[in-house]
Parts: structure tokens; C-alpha cells; sequence
């Protein structure tokens, strides 16, 4: 069984363009009609499969099935439908929910993350099934609708449904590769834990004339909160902090060092006029196994004479193997009451679905036949082994919940504006992905005639 001729590129274009215009946010409770209907536009395209949209605590989720290898082995694809809010709609160059195509990109929020690379795998299941009237292997799918809100409602919903989710191996559509100018597969996702601080000072908002100086205001107090996270160098200030974080072995550290990385390309590329981050390590080193805390956002007052009666800031981490998401924010929960000054009220809010770390490790199975199936594609280009500074939340919960690890294997790219305006997704990886993901079924299917498990 060889791979399908994919040159139907017109008819994925037209279908994912469809899937784009659906605005399932699933942050905005605006959405949440928006969000259904991309659910139901999957399942939808599943019919094949029993596609069918089951409810969960939050979101719904899309399930379908094709089992029809007798003994073969089973992979659960993995993807999600819902997306970033769109932001400031004037940074778009055209709007977020039409999606346009230019210079063989197609621009939409969505686009790369994460439902162009979610439709790809559909896609090559239904050529298999035009061409074979059968696939390589059994195939089950599970496409959520909150992985952007971190996934809460992901875990209850794998422990209700386990009989229905049986496999050997996760495949992920989501997980950016590194760079467009490597293909690559991701071995380590970051956690992360969001936290929400609440300062309160007087009764109501006050005339900064006719009591400054007399009251604590609550911005300020914040100031100092945020900006006793960090000490000058960079590195995080907040005790107990890295308690947990195993230190790089000097193998990982020449690992690392052997990725091409440019620093001061890479300088050029994020706009900034020099780069700033926790001593001791390389840029490549902080990006991919240092733990960050991050202040996202801070609001309060406004653009007239007042001292405002609260003060908020956002603040997230992206956290390393063997840090747990609810200790670090105890740790930072802790340093907060500590260091805040008299005279306000301070709340610390942790956002349900703290996610720990992901790792794979290299030698395994399913890594070697993913790199063996890059190697295919693009034969003059050798695949990097890389770790990636954002997080997959349903990784950690397939192996807690089903006991299965997952293999990272988006033709997304981590510069196509992932969470920002103007996100895109390039047609070239639309073209490759179709490719690669038909090899890499029929390796996997072949890699366990030979009595190799990809558990």
C-alpha cells in the first residue's frame, strides 16, 4: 500500500476555509454557538468514522472511529477546533474570520493553530478510504474544543470515555515545528500555570489631588509586586521557585548546542534591542528547558486623575519536567503576600487547569519512525530532535488518564503568528503534512508487524 496522490488541493483549501470562518473561540461565552458549530462541522466530516459530537463539563468534543485492521495497531488522533480571541482587529491585514490566501498562506485566526493542522489527518484518511476503501491502521479520532483554555475539562472526559478511546499511540496535530527552514520533531512541551492578582486599596475609586499622598494606591503597590518577580539579571526571584527543576545534564547541553540557532537572527526577528533572560544559559537552553514567569498583563485606573480603587495583573509560567503547576503557585502565592505593601488587599487567583510539563523520550518508537518519515519527505534536510516553550495539555492528560504517550506531528511552524494577528498557516505544510502523515501510518503499521510496540 503506497500513499495517496493528494492533488485535490483545491477541494482542502475550500473545505478548511469553511472550517476557518467558524469563530470558536472558546474563551468568549459569546462563542459558545460558534463553537458547536465547529464541532458539528467535524463531526460532520467524519461521517465515515461515526463522527459524532459528545458533550463534556465544558465544550463538547468530536469523536469518530475506523477499525478495520484486525490486529493492527490503533493511534488516537488528537487535535483541537477551538482558537485564540482574534485581539485588536486593526493589526489584522485582513479580517480574522475570512480567511484570505496570499503569497501561499492562507491567513485566518485558526489557521495554524490548530485547525489547519487538525484537518489533515481527516483529509488523508479520506484518500486512503477513496483510493483503498481501507487504511493502514485502526484509527480513532478526538478533537477538543478547549485546549486554548487548557484543556479543563479534557481529563473527566478521558476517564468517562476510556473504552471508547483504546489505542496504542497518541498522534498530535498540534505542536508547532521549530523553524520553516528544518522539519522537526518535538520531544518536551513546557506547563504552565496562569495566576490572577487582585489589589484593592480604598472603598472607591479617590481624586488623586484631594487624597495623594494620604492612601496606598493600589497600582503602585502592584508595581511593586510585579517587580519583585525578577531580580536585574533576569532570573526569577520568587523563592522555592526552582526548587524542583532538575539541572541539564552536560550530554542535553551538547544535544542542544549542536541545533543551528542564530542569536542575534533570532534578536532581529523578535524586534528587540537586546536579549534579556536568566543567567548561566544559551538562549536555546532558556527557550526550551528553563522555567519563565511572565506578567501578561497589568490594568487599573485610567487616563484621568484618580487613584483607583483595584489594581489587576495577569501573570503566567511555562514550567519544566518535575515542577508541578499547584507547588509554584503556592511558592508565588506566598512571595506575593510577603512582599506586598501595607495600607491594600491582595488576592492571589490560580486558574484552574495548571499543566504539568511533557516529555518523550527520544529512543522511542514512534520518534524513530517520525524521524524516518521526515527523512522521506525531505531527504536533503535531516530532521532536528527539539523541545518547545509552549504547552500541550492533552499530552500530559493522555499519558495520566489512558497511559499513552504522544507523538507531536503538526506541519504547523512556530512563526506563523501562533496567538497573534495576522496568523497563518503556509500551503506548501498543508501539502507536506498530507504526505507525512500517510508515511507515518503505514510505518507505524509496518513497525508493529515486525513485533516493535509503539506504548
Amino acid at each position: 500500500m503506497g500513499i495517496p496522490s493528494f492533488d485535490d488541493r483545491a477541494r482542502y483549501l475550500r473545505e478548511l476555509t469553511e472550517f476557518l470562518r467558524i469563530p470558536s473561540i472558546s474563551r468568549d461565552p459569546v462563542c459558545t454557538g460558534d463553537v458547536w458549530a465547529a464541532a458539528e462541522w467535524l463531526a460532520a466530516k467524519l461521517a465515515w468514522a461515526n463522527g459524532r459530537v459528545v458533550e463534556s463539563e465544558g465544550h463538547p468534543v468530536v469523536l469518530g472511529e475506523w477499525l478495520g485492521v484486525a490486529g493492527g495497531p490503533t493511534v488516537l488522533v488528537y487535535g483541537h477546533y477551538d482558537v485564540q480571541p482574534p485581539g485588536d482587529l486593526s493589526e489584522w491585514d485582513s479580517p480574522p474570520f475570512e480567511p484570505t490566501v496570499r503569497d501561499g498562506r492562507i491567513y485566518a485566526r485558526g489557521a495554524t493553530d490548530d485547525k489547519g493542522p487538525s484537518v489533515v489527518p481527516l483529509l488523508v484518511a479520506e484518500e486512503y478510504l477513496a483510493r483503498d476503501g481501507a487504511l493502514p491502521l485502526n484509527v480513532r479520532f478526538l478533537l477538543e474544543g478547549e485546549e486554548e483554555i487548557g484543556s479543563p475539562s479534557l481529563a473527566p472526559f478521558l476517564r468517562a470515555h476510556r473504552e471508547e478511546l483504546g489505542a496504542d499511540l497518541v498522534l498530535s496535530a498540534d505542536g508547532a515545528m521549530w523553524r520553516p527552514s528544518e522539519r522537526s520533531i518535538a520531544i518536551a512541551a513546557k506547563g504552565l500555570l496562569s495566576l490572577g492578582i487582585r489589589v484593592t486599596g480604598p472603598a472607591t475609586d479617590l481624586h488623586s489631588g484631594r487624597h495623594g499622598g494620604a492612601v496606598a494606591n493600589p497600582l503602585h503597590a502592584l508595581a511593586a509586586i510585579v517587580a519583585s518577580f525578577h531580580v536585574r539579571d533576569g532570573a526569577v526571584a520568587v523563592p522555592g521557585f526552582y526548587d524542583d527543576v532538575v539541572p541539564l545534564t552536560d550530554a542535553e547541553r551538547e544535544s542542544i548546542a549542536r541545533v543551528p540557532f542564530d542569536e542575534e537572527e533570532y534578536r532581529l526577528g523578535t524586534g528587540v534591542p537586546a536579549l534579556h533572560g536568566e543567567p548561566g544559559f544559551t538562549t536555546l537552553e532558556r527557550l526550551w528547558t528553563r522555567p519563565t514567569l511572565e506578567v501578561n498583563e497589568i490594568s487599573g485606573g485610567g487616563e484621568y486623575t484618580v487613584i483607583p480603587r483595584t489594581a489587576r495583573a495577569w501573570i503566567s509560567c511555562r514550567l519544566v519536567p518535575e515542577q508541578r503547576p499547584a507547588r509554584v503557585a503556592a511558592a508565588i502565592e506566598k512571595h506575593v503576600h510577603e512582599v506586598a505593601p501595607t495600607g491594600v488587599e491582595v488576592v492571589v487567583e490560580p486558574e484552574l487547569g495548571g499543566v504539568p510539563a511533557y516529555s518523550l523520550p527520544a529512543e522511542h518508537p514512534a520518534v524513530v519512525v517520525a524521524l524516518e518519515t521526515l527523512r522521506e519527505l525531505t531527504p536533503d534536510c535531516e530532521p532536528l530532535l527539539v523541545r518547545i516553550g509552549g504547552t500541550l495539555p492533552a499530552a500530559t492528560m493522555f499519558e495520566k488518564e489512558l497511559g499513552l504517550k504522544t507523538l507531536m506531528f503538526s506541519f504547523s511552524t512556530s512563526d506563523e503568528n501562533l496567538h497573534a494577528p495576522n496568523e497563518f498557516f503556509r500551503l506548501d505544510r498543508l501539502d507536506e503534512g498530507l504526505r507525512a502523515w500517510a508515511i507515518l501510518w503505514l510505518r507505524l503499521a509496518h513497525l508493529v508487524e515486525l513485533g516493535v510496540s509503539v506504548r
